[in-house]
């Protein structure tokens, strides 16, 4: 990996209720050919190879819309699980993390109330403060390899890119996200988190839910008798829950009131009816929606282990990716400014295949039908947008190796017909 070079800027942060300062340490602000952002939306999928996906037949949608979005055929998740890689979405970094841990709340610490459970003791510390990551390989045979979990059978097999495109050594990262600098920049966003729980006390401290109770619901809605939580949503796949600066929320802008559902007055649905989304919108469907499956507590539509079940599983979710897609080209946002719809899933299924996953985007500025041959990964996501939002690079989205995805995001392209290209900077 090559030198970087940080530079030390600091923001004071003043909006609505409260205010925050940061101390952030960025890299060069990252350049790319495509223009500005306004919006983007950007829609995560669960533990997927590419090869799972295109040309099967039980999702119809995601199919048709690989040929008319841009796609980067060759595009990896860095390691696995999940967790870590969608840190490395929004920050660059898996700050150490090394496999789908909860986060040790600073109010309330680390609370489950099911009989048994032993996920609290293994909870990490809010990012927080500068440190060292975890290195990934791109191809490897045991867990730490990976940076925590890699499933080999019969027994370990070293295919290529089974971890990441590319070696990452352990390196330095700063504590921040791509929230921080949005927010920072005067911009806004949100992380839209399919089946929060309806009831106080909301996201803090919530680890998973079935959209009404959650791991902080009285012991006694654990009993047997009475109710089986579904874990639909899983805190793993909501990276911002884990930097302090989220979970403190001096700033309103930058807190866990960023967190919403998909339904509710300011939930995704909402917002996009109203024409009020964010300039990023982090849209993450539930475990029965995003391909994961293998849910505890679920039924079986929602379980994935036999072929059956697997099926069912990637049509609904399928479906689940229509309706998104669908209501946010359908809104008001979509039409104003220069936007962007990001798909993308976050790994492979640890099958012991390349960890290359399905990435597509559409934009409403510029054509598309594009296929990019060119390798990219979570890295140059993140750089991607940072270049659009006209950002630094943070932590590995700095490193020479990742690229801005030009091509991905309409570069050289014709324009959109009749776009105007009216911008909304605020959302």
């Amino acid at each position: 990996m090559k030198k970087r070079f940080w530079f030390v800027a600091c923001i004071a942060l003043v909006a609505g209720m409260g205010s925050g300062f940061i101390a952030a340490t960025a890299g060069e602000v990252a350049r790319g050919d495509f223009g500005r952002l306004d919006h983007v939306f950007l829609i995560v999928m669960e533990n997927e190879t590419d090869r799972n996906i295109l040309g099967n037949a039980n999702v119809p949608f995601i199919n048709a819309y690989s040929k008319v979005a841009n796609r980067a055929a060759n595009y990896f998740g860095v390691g696995h699980p999940s967790l870590p890689n969608y840190l490395e979405i929004v920050g660059g970094s898996n700050f150490g993390v090394d496999g789908d841990r909860w986060p040790e709340w600073i109010e309330g610490g680390c609370v489950d109330h099911a009989v048994g459970s032993a996920w609290c003791k293994v909870a990490v510390p809010p990012i927080a403060s500068p440190g060292t990551d975890a290195a990934v390989l791109a191809t490897g045979t045991q867990a730490r390899d990976c940076n925590g979990q890699i499933r080999s059978l019969p027994q370990p097999v070293a295919a290529p890119n089974n971890c990441a495109l590319h070696d990452y050594p352990a390196a330095p990262f700063e504590a921040l996200s791509i929230a921080d600098q949005l927010v920072a920049s005067g911009r806004s966003w949100k992380a839209y988190e399919e089946s929060l729980p309806l009831v106080q006390p909301g996201v803090a401290g919530v680890n998973y839910s079935d959209g009404a109770f959650s791991n902080l619901s009285p012991a006694s809605v654990f009993e047997t008798e009475k109710v089986v939580i579904e874990q639909l949503y899983a805190v793993k796949h909501n990276p911002f829950a884990y930097f302090k600066s989220v979970q403190l929320g001096k700033n309103p802008r930058l807190s866990l009131q960023q967190v919403k559902d998909f339904d509710g007055l300011d939930g995704l649905w909402a917002d996009l009816r109203a024409g009020t989304v964010p300039n990023l919108s982090f849209i993450v469907p539930n475990q029965c929606h995003d391909m994961h499956g293998r849910v505890a507590g679920s039924t079986a539509i929602c379980d994935g282990h036999t072929d059956a079940q697997k099926a069912l599983l990637l049509g609904q979710s399928d479906a689940a990716v229509a309706k998104i897609i669908n209501g946010i080209k359908a809104s008001r946002s979509w039409a104003r400014g220069r936007n962007a719809i990001v798909l993308v899933w976050d790994e492979n299924d640890y099958a012991n295949a390349a960890n290359r996953v399905v990435m597509l985007v559409e934009t409403n500025y510029a054509d598309n039908g594009r296929v990019d041959e060119a390798g990219y990964d979570h890295f140059s996501l993140l750089r991607t947008l940072e270049a659009g939002f006209h950002l630094p690079c943070l932590n590995h989205a700095c490193d020479a190796t990742s690229k801005v995805m030009n091509e991905m995001f309409g570069a050289g392209g014709e324009p959109a017909p009749g776009h105007k290209g009216r911008s909304s900077r605020r959302g």
